[in-house]
């Protein structure tokens, strides 16, 4: 067993502090975000329980809205580890533990301003629940964008499985009316295969 953190900004980058085994880890890593929309963007914290063996378990996050950031000001946060974000949520209530973080936002200047790249759309994969299906079903997320496939792994024998996946699609021009295509299907553990859909949506850009 052993303790690590992520960060994901907005979700579209992501830093992983080393694991700690002890249930007071100090972990004393410095990490640096690129940050496009200071206004908007949140920096979320998630504290995983590592496991060697089968799926790591999270034991609570947080996030932190970047505008609550002074620029240049180095602001020390001690954030209490919730179960989920929903205010009203009464697992909230129980004590999960506490990560302290010291955080600065640094505006480029204009030497620094990086180079403009090609923009990319960030998808989450977090979890399903209650998936249909007579016997234990091994589910996997199919996204399909532009012609382009993404894929989860597979958990197997699991109708409430839990992904916590990202994954990014390179965009040339910004989207209009595109759509992205979430499948749900039941892998097979022979050869492979794919047993028939799940489910699928459209989710409209």
């Amino acid at each position: 067993m052993g303790l690590y953190s992520s960060l994901s900004l907005c979700d579209l980058q992501a830093m992983e502090l080393s694991e700690a085994l002890c249930l007071n880890p100090e972990w004393n890593e410095e990490f640096n975000l690129v940050v496009k929309y200071p206004e908007s963007q949140a920096l979320e914290i998630n504290v995983f329980d590592w496991e060697q063996v089968g799926k790591h378990d999270k034991m609570g996050l947080n996030v932190v809205p970047l505008k609550q950031l002074t620029p240049e000001e180095l602001k020390v946060m001690t954030l209490d580890l919730l179960k989920n974000m929903d205010p009203n949520d009464a697992q909230n209530e129980k004590s999960r533990g506490q990560i302290v973080l010291e955080l600065m936002y640094k505006p480029f200047t204009d030497e620094e301003m990086p180079k403009e790249t090609e923009d990319s759309n960030a998808v989450v994969v977090r979890e399903a629940q209650d998936l249909e299906g007579k016997h234990h079903t091994n589910p996997q997320v199919r996204l399909l964008f532009r012609g382009e496939e993404r894929r989860t792994k597979p958990v197997k024998k699991n109708r409430d499985p839990k992904w916590e996946e990202e994954f990014q699609f390179t965009l040339d021009e910004p989207p209009t009316n595109d759509r992205i295509h979430v499948e749900v299907v039941s892998t097979s553990s022979r050869m492979g295969l794919l047993h028939p859909k799940i489910g699928n949506e459209f989710l409209k850009e």
